[in-house]
C-alpha cells in the first residue's frame, strides 16, 4: 500500500479537480466510493487476525486523510448538505435524489473511511444550519400561533432519518436506535429552540406592538427561554429596540404609554415573576417621567378623555385600588424565593394592575389627583345647560376612580360635580323668581383649580343681565357673593339686520363686540379693545374675524370694522388678513391652569426663600436647598419639582450651577 498509494493520490486529485470546475457533490461522493474501493483492494486477508486488520485501516485512513487537499473538507460538507436537505424542485421530499435509502451505502462508506468520526463537528454543523434556515423560512413574522410543536413534528419527519444513519449507525433495533439518539436528539432539540428564541427577541418590538395578535410567539418565546436562558439577550434586544424606535421626541405620548402597556402584558405572559419586566421597563419609566404631558395621557385615557380611542385599560380587567408599595409577606404559603438574576431593588408580588403600575411611575399619586381636577374642571366647564348626561357621566367615572385612588382623594372632585348640581338647582330658583336668559355655572372658588383671569368687561345687556341675576341670587343665598368670569362660557346671539335674521353660539369676546356695533355701526379696533377691557390684540382681530367670515362685519380700510345692515352681494370684500397672523389655538378647551402652571406658580412663592439661602450661606446642593424649604409655611414640593424649577431660573439667569452645587449669579 506504501509503495502504490500515489495512485490513490492520483485519483483524490483527479475527483477535486472536476469538483473544483463543477461543485457537483457526485464527485465527492464517487471519490469516498473509490476509496473503500481502493482499501479494501489491499485489505488483509483475515487469516493474518484482527490486529493486522486494524493497523492496516489505520494506516491508510491516515494516509488518505493527509493526501486530501484543504478543500476537501468545504466539498464533504456540501456532500453531507445535499444527503440531508431536499432539493428545491422536490416539493414532497420523495425524489430519489433525496431517498435516504439510496444514499445509506454513502453514509457507510464515509463509516468505513473513519470520516463520520474525524468529520463529527461538520456534520452536526449541517443540520444545525439546515434547522436554522428552516426555522428563519417558516417562523419569522409567524406570530399568530405557536411554532415549536410544529418544527419538533418537522425534525421527525425530515431531520431524523438522516440522524439514523450519522448516529444511530449500527443499531439492531428501533429501541437501541432510539437510545443513540438520545443525546444528539436532546441537542438539536435545544438547536430548535435557541434558533427560535434569537429570532423571537429579534422581532420583540414588533411582536409586542402587534399584541393580543401575537400570542403565540410569545409562548414559544416562553419555552424557548426557559430551555436555552437567553434572558439577558431579550432584555438587551428590547431594550436597545426601546432606545432607538421609541424613547425619542418624535414619538407621541400616548404612542410611548400603549407600547409600555403591550410591553408590561407581554412580558408577564413570558416571564410571570416580573424580573424581565422590571429590568426592560425602567429606561421607559424615566423617560415617561420626564414627558410633560405624561401625567394627563394617563388621566386622560382614565376618564375617557382620549381622541385616539385606545385605551390603556383592558375593559375585561377587574378595577382595583392602587398598589404602590410592594413588601415581602414571608407569612403566605405560597410565597416563593426572589429569581436568582433579579436586582436587588426588585420584589416578586410586583402589582398586576396596569393602571397602578402606570400611577408607580411617580413617587406620589398627588400628581395624578390633581391633573384629575384641571381635567375634570375643563370638561365641566365645556357642558352646556342641557348638558345634565355630561355630569353624570362625569359622576360615574369619578365613582370607578374612587376605587383606584380612594374617597379621600377624590374628595374635590366630588365637590365640583356637586357644585354642577348646585348650579342647576340655584339657576331654577332665580328663574322661577325672574326669568333671565342667563344660566350661569356657579363653583366654589377654593375647590376648584386657578382659572386664567381676564379683564373682559361685557358691554350694553350683557352687564345688566349679570347684574340683575346676581341681586337674585344674593336673596337666595345672603352669605355668598357671585364673581362673574365673563371670559367663559357661550353666548347665543341673534342679529336682527335689515335683509335678515342670524343666530350663533359664540364665545363672549364674539358677542362684546357685536353688541357695541349696536350703538354705531363704525368702530376702530382700539376703540373696540377699549371698550371691552384689557384683551390682547391677536385675540381681538380674531373674534372680530369671525363676524367678517360670517358676512356681519367688513374691515375697510385695515384696522376699521364696518356692520354690514345689508348683505354684500358675493360676500364682503374687505381686507383679507393671513391666518398665519391669528391666534389659531381653538376656543374648545377652558383656560383652566395646568398642574405644571399651579406648581411654578407656588414655587415662585418660595424663590425668596431660595435667594435668601444662596445670598447667606453662598453654593448649596440641591438636598440641602429641599431640606431648607421643608420649614417654610405649606412647602409639600418634591425634590423633581425643585430640580425643575431651579433649571428653569437657570436658564432665566438668575442661578448657576455646577458639579452640583446651586448659588447666585451675580
Amino acid at each position: 500500500m506504501r509503495k502504490n498509494f500515489h495512485f490513490v493520490e492520483a485519483e483524490i486529485n483527479e475527483y477535486m479537480t472536476r469538483y473544483d470546475q463543477s461543485e457537483n457533490t457526485d464527485e465527492i461522493e464517487a471519490l469516498v466510493s473509490r476509496l473503500v474501493q481502493w482499501c479494501q483492494a489491499w485489505e488483509p486477508p483475515p487469516d493474518l487476525g484482527a490486529t493486522i486488520l486494524s493497523s492496516y485501516t489505520l494506516n491508510f485512513q491516515t494516509r488518505v486523510f493527509s493526501a486530501l487537499p484543504a478543500n476537501f473538507t468545504t466539498a464533504f460538507k456540501n456532500l453531507c448538505r445535499a444527503l440531508l436537505v431536499p432539493p428545491p424542485d422536490d416539493d414532497e421530499g420523495l425524489s430519489r435524489r433525496w431517498d435516504s435509502s439510496i444514499h445509506a451505502t454513502t453514509w457507510r462508506n464515509f463509516d468505513f473511511l473513519g470520516m463520520m468520526d474525524r468529520y463529527e463537528s461538520i456534520i452536526a454543523s449541517v443540520g444545525y444550519e439546515y434547522i436554522e434556515q428552516h426555522v428563519l423560512d417558516t417562523c419569522t413574522g409567524e406570530w399568530s400561533k405557536p411554532m415549536l410543536e410544529v418544527l419538533r413534528t418537522w425534525m421527525s419527519d425530515r431531520v431524523v432519518p438522516w440522524m439514523l444513519h450519522v448516529y444511530a449507525r449500527g443499531a439492531k433495533s428501533a429501541d437501541e436506535a432510539r437510545t443513540m439518539l438520545q443525546g444528539v436528539g436532546s441537542r438539536f432539540d435545544f438547536h430548535i429552540n435557541k434558533t427560535l428564541c434569537e429570532l423571537r427577541t429579534r422581532e420583540i418590538f414588533d411582536i409586542i406592538i402587534d399584541y393580543p395578535d401575537s400570542m403565540g410567539a410569545l409562548i414559544d418565546l416562553r419555552e424557548s427561554l426557559h430551555r436555552t436562558d437567553q434572558r439577558l439577550n431579550l432584555v438587551k434586544s428590547l431594550r436597545n429596540a426601546n432606545r432607538k424606535r421609541l424613547l425619542h421626541p418624535g414619538a407621541d405620548t400616548k404612542l410611548i404609554l400603549q407600547q409600555y402597556v403591550a410591553t408590561i402584558k407581554c412580558l408577564r405572559i413570558i416571564d410571570p415573576p416580573g424580573v424581565l419586566l422590571y429590568k426592560v421597563a425602567d429606561p421607559i419609566r424615566k423617560y415617561l417621567r420626564e414627558r410633560p404631558d405624561t401625567i394627563r395621557s394617563i388621566v386622560a385615557n382614565l376618564v375617557g378623555d382620549d381622541d385616539s380611542g385606545d385605551s390603556l385599560v383592558d375593559e375585561s380587567e377587574p378595577i382595583q385600588p392602587l398598589q404602590q408599595h410592594d413588601f415581602e409577606d414571608y407569612t403566605d404559603p405560597n410565597w416563593e424565593p426572589e429569581p436568582t438574576d433579579a436586582d436587588p431593588e426588585f420584589r416578586t408580588k410586583r402589582s398586576s394592575d396596569v393602571i397602578s403600575t402606570l400611577v408607580s411611575i411617580y413617587d406620589s399619586k398627588d400628581l395624578f389627583i390633581k391633573e384629575l381636577q384641571v381635567l375634570l374642571a375643563q370638561r365641566l366647564l365645556m357642558i352646556t345647560k342641557d348638558g345634565s348626561d355630561r355630569v353624570e357621566r362625569e359622576r360615574r367615572n369619578i365613582e370607578i376612580l374612587k376605587v383606584r385612588f380612594g374617597e379621600a382623594a377624590l374628595q374635590v372632585c366630588e365637590v365640583m360635580l356637586r357644585d354642577m348640581t348646585d348650579s342647576k338647582r340655584i339657576d331654577v330658583h332665580v328663574q322661577s323668581q325672574k326669568t333671565s336668559v342667563v344660566h350661569p355655572m356657579i363653583i366654589s372658588t377654593h375647590f376648584w383649580p386657578a382659572l386664567e383671569s381676564s379683564e373682559l368687561v361685557m358691554p350694553g345687556q350683557f352687564q345688566k343681565l349679570a347684574e340683575d341675576y346676581a341681586r337674585e341670587f344674593i336673596v337666595f343665598k345672603p352669605d355668598k357673593k357671585l364673581k362673574w368670569l365673563p371670559h367663559l362660557g357661550t353666548v347665543q346671539v341673534e342679529l336682527e339686520l335689515e335683509d335678515r335674521t342670524l343666530s350663533f353660539d359664540v364665545p363672549p369676546l364674539e358677542a362684546a363686540f357685536i353688541e357695541l356695533f349696536s350703538q354705531k355701526p363704525v368702530w376702530q379696533l382700539d376703540e373696540l379693545m377699549k371698550a371691552v377691557g384689557s384683551v390682547a390684540r391677536s385675540a381681538a382681530v380674531k373674534a372680530l374675524s369671525t363676524w367678517v367670515d360670517h358676512g356681519v362685519l367688513k374691515e375697510d380700510p385695515e384696522n376699521t370694522f364696518i356692520l354690514l345692515e345689508r348683505e354684500e352681494e358675493g360676500g364682503s370684500s374687505g381686507i383679507i388678513r393671513d391666518p398665519s397672523r391669528l391666534d389659531s389655538t381653538p376656543p374648545d378647551v377652558p383656560p383652566v391652569a395646568s398642574v405644571q402652571q399651579q406648581q411654578a406658580e407656588q414655587m415662585r412663592v418660595y424663590w425668596k426663600f431660595i435667594e435668601g439661602m444662596l445670598t447667606n450661606l453662598g453654593t448649596l446642593p440641591l438636598d440641602r436647598i429641599q431640606t431648607m424649604l421643608k420649614f417654610a409655611p405649606g412647602y409639600d414640593q418634591s425634590v423633581d419639582q425643585l430640580a425643575a424649577f431651579m433649571e428653569a431660573a437657570r436658564r432665566e439667569g438668575l442661578v448657576v450651577v455646577r458639579d452640583g452645587m446651586w448659588k447666585l449669579n451675580k
